[in-house]
């Protein structure tokens, strides 16, 4: 397949490149200027595999760019601050400019749902981004090798309520609670943000609770932890971290729960079958 990688930034991209090449897929590259790692291009370099840098107001040129390479097939992978996408800097070319004015909702969903509506429009469609990665997909259960004590499953109890609301929403996917009580919600500065403004706030013994939206689209921002954010957390005093299995991806999986399990911090998969009730299973160490 000749897949198209629009590429934002963190290691995602990367996972994705290696990945696709794995499998002999040719890719060509759209890395954002404003967001996607610099190292990018070397990784490029190294699988043979054509990159363009553009900004992110330029989404004619980036479909320009996937047609004129033969692309039927394209995967989103890599954050895209929010707020990147309205500051002054960015300035929308006319096929871009004509999306945000016919949105109805300038939310993530309503945005890049709208983007990927007019690259199918052009013959390119967007496919699940985790269709490569799926031993990435966290598991079900306790992933760590301390479970969660009584007091702290109460909070996530209580998280998952509350983070699948704003989920619902839009408004973000990332809580912190502390003694049953929200900290910090998630809107567009991103979970590490979330966490460490919690730590600043609640102080250690922080819960962070991170679920997909009621109805994910697989295809676009899907929920995302890695060795970044239990460094995070160990920093903010956070003590155990909640993702939903199959519907999350954990970069440096081993990594991560090496970290988390030296800081003493907990780790489970919430089941997407019992969403918002206890976590009862627990893996073999």
């Amino acid at each position: 397949m000749r897949l198209g990688l629009i590429a934002g930034n963190g290691r995602f991209p990367f996972l994705v490149l290696d990945a696709a090449r794995a499998q002999g897929h040719e890719v060509t590259i759209i890395a954002a200027k404003e967001e996607t790692f610099p190292e990018l291009n070397e990784a490029a370099a190294r699988h043979a595999s054509a990159i363009h840098w553009i900004s992110l107001g330029q989404l004619g040129r980036c479909i320009r760019l996937l047609k004129d390479a033969g692309v039927t097939h394209a995967v989103m992978a890599g954050q895209v601050k929010h707020t990147k996408i309205f500051s002054a800097g960015i300035v929308p070319d006319l096929m871009f400019a004509g999306v945000l004015k016919h949105l109805v909702s300038r939310n993530t969903d309503g945005i890049i749902g709208a983007v990927a509506n007019v690259l199918r429009e052009r013959g390119i469609e967007l496919i699940d981004s985790t269709t490569l990665l799926q031993p990435l997909l966290a598991a079900p259960g306790v992933l760590t090798r301390r479970a969660p004590t009584d007091e702290e499953q109460k909070d996530l109890e209580f998280g998952y309520r509350m983070a699948d609301a704003i989920a619902g929403l839009d408004i973000g996917q990332t809580i912190a609670v502390k003694h049953e009580a929200v900290v910090a919600v998630e809107a567009m500065e991103g979970t590490d943000e979330v966490i460490a403004r919690a730590g600043h706030l609640a102080g250690p013994g922080v819960r962070v609770v991170k679920v997909a939206k009621p109805q994910q689209d697989m295809r676009f921002d899907v929920p995302v932890v890695g060795f970044a954010t239990i460094q995070g957390m160990r920093v903010a005093g956070a003590c155990a971290l909640s993702v939903d299995a199959g519907r999350t991806l954990v970069l440096d999986g081993e990594a991560v729960v090496a970290a988390a399990n030296e800081a003493g911090i907990t780790i489970v998969g919430r089941p997407s079958t019992s969403a918002g009730r206890s976590v009862t299973g627990r893996q073999d160490e």
